[in-house]
């Protein structure tokens, strides 16, 4: 998946969880949209280059939008829309060897107790339901999800497991938007009851696949499996 044409920038402060102040190469201070609300731990630190898409349409409210943020040793997408694109691209082209097999992939369908599934792929005998999680915290060459408590990821691993119970396949995917991760664990330190509730799904029969991306300046691919521990 390529990138629009991209500008950088030094951020300045984030603040409502959506807005970026950004100071742009020609000393000009605009306004950006984040499309990550999550606490972005580690890779959000005032002066951090970052890399902005540019919109037109007259129906947004900021022109802005920021796609990457450079740390120490890598940049990281920070843009939560682009996993469920990259992803059911990679399962349509058959990148995904775990997950092939199923004729039909249908985003956002309504299950369980008021949720929707990132994905749901099925054939005439089978349904895999796919829940996806995009990481940006890793620390020591380790990524984390989640970043801050999170009581929906945790919601979303409760529906899983009744899933399984009522006979579907169903995997937690996290997809580690940056370069620098050799393995995955859940962030214990940060949030115990998801940790512990990813090791109960899993011990229900849940799985986890792990990924991690290309990215570069021109564009973000899907690229290898990441190994996890619990």
């Amino acid at each position: 998946m390529k990138w629009p044409k991209l500008i950088s920038g030094t951020l300045i402060s984030r603040y409502k969880r959506f807005l970026f102040d950004v100071r742009l190469k020609n000393n000009h201070t605009i306004t950006a949209h984040s499309p990550n609300t999550g606490s972005m731990l580690g890779c959000c630190a005032p002066g951090s280059r970052v890399f902005l898409s540019t919109h037109n349409n007259p129906k947004r409210n900021l022109k802005y939008t920021v796609e990457m943020i450079e740390t120490d040793t890598t940049l990281v997408g920070i843009n939560t829309l682009l996993p469920n694109r990259l992803i059911r691209k990679a399962i349509t082209s058959g990148e995904i060897e775990a997950l092939s097999g199923y004729s039909h992939i249908r985003p956002e369908v309504p299950y369980g107790e008021n949720s929707r599934i990132d994905l749901l792929l099925d054939n005439d005998k089978k349904r895999c339901f796919v829940e996806i999680k995009n990481c940006t915290l890793a620390e020591n060459q380790v990524a984390y999800f989640p970043d801050a408590v999170s009581r929906r990821g945790l919601k979303h691993l409760l529906e899983l497991q009744r899933q399984v119970k009522a006979g579907h396949r169903c995997v937690m995917f996290y997809l580690i938007q940056r370069t620098d991760a050799k393995s995955f664990k859940p962030a214990d330190h940060i949030d115990p009851d998801y940790g512990r509730g990813l090791r109960s799904a899993v011990s229900g029969g849940v799985e986890i696949i792990v990924y991690d991306v290309k990215l570069d300046l021109e564009k973000i691919e899907l690229n290898k499996p990441v190994p996890y521990m619990l």
